[in-house]
């Protein structure tokens, strides 16, 4: 899709020309006052999305995001465009209204693992499973940080935490299991130290026309603190983070210790290079849903190899296209109704008095 103009678009959304008035990362920087706990990774986030807004080229009035409740759903705060902080969990639903009935709006929604994983559970899977066009970025830090340090649904079994002093026992969601099995057309993974990374998959995300969801790995150094730290540290990292990236073979580690990803049956798991048949290592392809899922279930709980970059991006109808779709197609069968009357539709009674 272009505009009359020749421009591209972000998402379904044609692009604003922006020649003698640019915005950068200032624009889109609200003058509240930013009020995380120092070394919280929700800095690292902002600042990669305020930088990142400015390159859709979309006017900040047809910029929207929706947050619930949580330490992340501060963010419609910090950012100078329309927001929403809203009620628990609700943020996807909330959203959902609003990209059904304005097409010409970029609605995103912030949310962490708690509000989008626990209270909104529902909420969440429903908005992936009809592709409406939102962006929804999970903050996942494995734990309650608003409320003061309870396990939450995706902190490892025997977590220890003020609700679970002899360690939780609950079996943890996988996000990114959990989004596929509900037919997310988009489902991308970040951490949020790596501004590059995170960036890439947040460009993408934009640009893809439905539901987008983008796991956020992110620290919480009051009640969860170096939880990520095998995915940052340099002697650890390069054996343990697998960047993939569509039609290239997975590949990682050091130059000179290199693993891959092979099949395993049903299954994937990773193999030195060096031994294995390079016609063996798995290509990655962004359109299986099996090997996006399989990539999902490479490492559990304990981040031995953990995939970034982008899991799936497919084309399907969204849902506020088919909505919208539809009721053109009542207006344009009963051009002369009102509302009202296309409510009611045909079968009315009389109820005697």
């Amino acid at each position: 899709m272009s505009t009359d103009l020749g421009l591209p678009s972000i998402g379904g959304l044609d692009l604003v020309p922006h020649t003698e008035d640019k915005q950068t990362a200032k624009d889109f920087t609200s003058d509240q006052e930013v009020r995380w706990c120092p070394g919280c990774g929700d800095y690292a986030v902002l600042a990669a999305v305020r930088s990142f807004l400015p390159t859709l080229g979309i006017k900040r009035e047809n910029t929207v995001f929706v947050s619930g409740i949580g330490c992340s759903s501060r963010f419609p705060y910090y950012l100078n465009t329309y927001g929403m902080h809203s009620i628990h969990g609700r943020a996807p639903a909330i959203a959902t209204g609003l990209a059904t009935s304005r097409e010409d709006l970029s609605v995103w929604v912030v949310t962490g693992d708690g509000d989008a994983l626990s209270i909104g559970g529902n909420h969440l899977i429903h908005a992936l499973r009809r592709n409406v066009n939102l962006k929804i970025l999970l903050f996942n830090n494995r734990i309650y940080g608003l409320t003061k340090g309870q396990y939450s649904p995706t902190s490892e079994v025997g977590k220890v935490t003020k609700s679970t002093p002899m360690g939780s026992v609950d079996h943890p969601f996988n996000p990114i299991s959990l989004a596929l099995g509900a037919e997310a057309s988009f489902i991308g993974r970040a951490l949020d130290s790596d501004r590059k990374g995170l960036t890439e998959v947040l460009a993408a995300a934009a640009a893809h026309r439905g539901s987008a969801l983008v796991e956020i790995f992110q620290d919480c150094p009051i009640f969860n603190d170096g939880s990520f730290d095998l995915l940052r540290k340099p002697e650890t990292k390069e054996q343990r983070l697998i960047a993939v990236r569509h039609g290239e073979p997975i590949v990682f580690g050091p130059e000179d210790d290199r693993y891959a990803v092979v099949r395993d049956g049903f299954a994937l798991k990773v193999a030195r290079a060096a031994e294995v048949d390079a016609a063996d290592i798995v290509v990655h392809d962004q359109e299986s849903h099996e090997l996006a899922f399989a990539l999902s279930r490479l490492s559990d709980q304990n981040l031995d190899h953990t995939v970034t970059g982008i899991f799936r991006n497919v084309d399907r109808t969204t849902y506020d296209d088919a909505a919208r779709a539809q009721l053109q197609q009542a207006k344009d069968k009963a051009p002369n109704a009102d509302l009202q009357t296309l409510l009611n539709g045909r079968d009315t009674w009389t109820i005697a008095g």
